[in-house]
């Protein structure tokens, strides 16, 4: 179609220039031009762009590269762009796209003599060549025996080969490919969670280390094996006009810390499915749970953070941690647990330390609730927050320096976030208006995979414990389970011995 546009635009002016002539023969038939400048007016010559008339030129229009090493300019004075109608670059396609790519490497062999080897140090590269002189694409003039040269050298060919292609060639085509990503965008299974509450501000599902699933479902919580699909009922506040408001697994996964809506938390030993503590304090409903070590952090509406230590009676005064102006609504400790993360209905992002009741960061870029926090495991103090309805909006922050690093618009609700534990990529649920599932690559922020399926608000998130799949919660009452993360780059992940808080000292 290019061609023809070059050939359709080279003929108009080859029709105005026959015109031309016509009028200039007839003023010559009438004495008023010499012979001589009416041969050059019929001269199609003089009409070919920028004056090119070196050579020997014959009557017949046959078109003719110009010279052995223009091959290269000529052949991408189409840019790559308008053949496709889109980049190369911005493309999701998977196999698609690779094909292309070893296709397009395999024809630069082919013909333009390169010498491409592998497709991996090709892949999504875009090679600009010298724009080519002037703007026409042929020259009509005879071939010289240079013009006639084979651009493929047939040397490099082995003499008993049976490949019709070089050895360049069959070595590209045998190169080893990366194996190509793919995301079910459909759950892999399906649970039915009646009664299980559409507020933003409730933590209402957990996943153990022992791959045991925790949910809150009305008044009562609920156990799920993730190993024999066996469903137990651990506690039932019904009889006190209670409801579930959040539940947290420790680090062992011996105990289980409940939320209450009348403001305390109890803690069970599901090994034995015992009641072990209950603690008070809060005089609202406890939404936000965390776990360091002994330690319980629970955020409620009252706007106090407790952290208590659950191995002791009620004798020791709890430490109250007062700054959010409104309720408490995401918690997190970071990896070395030195550092807890709080969000509020504040709009506020306020991160602390063991020896301070004042928070030693605040942060307060959001303009919507922040309940949605993660700490990435793999680089130290980096934290990530999401907004609510008004703000939408992923926020990458570096705990280190108290600077911001990123922010990526989402153009939801962001209600919670979770790093992958063997790469660099995380997964955001959301509301409002779209209720999907994101995941991310960092730090480019590029989205891997989109996965839809509920019909509300995904509120809940929790991630198994080899960090291959989530679960996720919705108002239309199901638990939902994903197959997201790949372990098997966690092969590649540099343990130093200088961490301390991953050997037995």
């Amino acid at each position: 179609d290019y061609e023809k546009r070059l050939l359709r635009q080279q003929n108009i002016k080859w029709q105005q220039s026959e015109q031309s002539n016509e009028n200039q023969v007839l003023q010559y038939s009438k004495g008023g031009v010499s012979p001589e400048k009416a041969t050059s007016a019929t001269s199609p010559i003089s009409h070919i762009p920028n004056g090119r008339t070196r050579g020997i030129h014959s009557d017949r229009f046959i078109p003719a590269r110009v010279g052995y090493n223009n091959w290269q300019t000529k052949f991408t004075m189409i840019p790559e762009n308008d053949r496709t109608g889109k980049s190369s670059k911005g493309s999701r396609g998977g196999d698609g796209n690779r094909d292309g790519v070893a296709y397009a490497c395999l024809l630069k062999n082919e013909i333009l003599g390169a010498s491409i080897q592998d497709v991996k140090d090709h892949c999504g590269e875009n090679i600009n060549y010298l724009p080519p002189e002037g703007n026409n694409l042929y020259q009509f003039s005879s071939p010289s025996k240079r013009e006639n040269r084979s651009v493929l050298d047939t040397s490099v060919i082995p003499a008993y080969s049976l490949s019709p292609i070089s050895a360049n060639s069959q070595r590209l085509l045998r190169s080893p490919r990366k194996a190509t990503r793919k995301i079910s965008r459909i759950p892999f299974k399906v649970l039915d969670a009646p009664e299980l509450q559409d507020d933003f501000y409730l933590n209402l599902v957990d996943w153990s280390s022992q791959n045991v699933l925790s949910v809150g479902l009305g008044s009562s919580v609920y156990l799920w094996s993730a190993c024999t699909s066996q469903v137990t009922r651990l506690c039932d506040l019904s009889g006190d006009n209670n409801s579930i408001t959040s539940v947290a697994w420790n680090e062992r996964a011996n105990s289980l810390a409940v939320g209450t809506h009348h403001g305390y938390v109890q803690v069970w030993d599901v090994s034995v499915n015992t009641l072990v503590n209950k603690m008070k304090g809060h005089t609202g409903r406890v939404g936000a749970l965390a776990w360091n070590g002994d330690i319980l952090s629970s955020g409620s509406r009252d706007r106090l953070i407790l952290q208590q230590d659950v191995r002791t009676p009620k004798l020791i005064e709890d430490r109250g941690l007062v700054g959010h102006r409104q309720e408490v609504c995401g918690l997190k400790w970071s990896p070395d647990n030195q550092y807890l993360a709080s969000g509020g209905n504040d709009n506020r992002l306020y991160i602390w330390n063991m020896h301070s009741v004042s928070p030693v960061q605040t942060y307060t870029e959001h303009i919507a609730a922040v309940k949605a926090i993660a700490w990435s495991p793999h680089q130290h103090g980096l934290l990530a927050s999401g907004g609510g309805t008004a703000d939408r909006c992923i926020r990458f922050w570096n705990t280190l320096t108290g600077q911001p690093v990123q922010c990526v618009d989402t153009r939801s609700q962001v209600c919670n976030l979770a790093w992958s534990k063997h790469s660099s990529e995380l997964v955001s649920t959301h509301g409002y208006s779209l209720n999907q599932i994101l995941v991310w690559k960092y730090p480019s922020l590029n989205q891997v995979a989109e996965l839809t399926g509920h019909s509300f608000r995904v509120l809940y998130l929790a991630m198994s414990p080899d960090g291959e799949s989530i679960v996720t919660g919705a108002g239309d009452e199901t638990l939902r389970f994903w197959n997201v993360f790949s372990k098997a780059q966690s092969q590649k992940e540099n343990k130093s011995v200088l961490n301390l808080f991953n050997n037995i000292r």
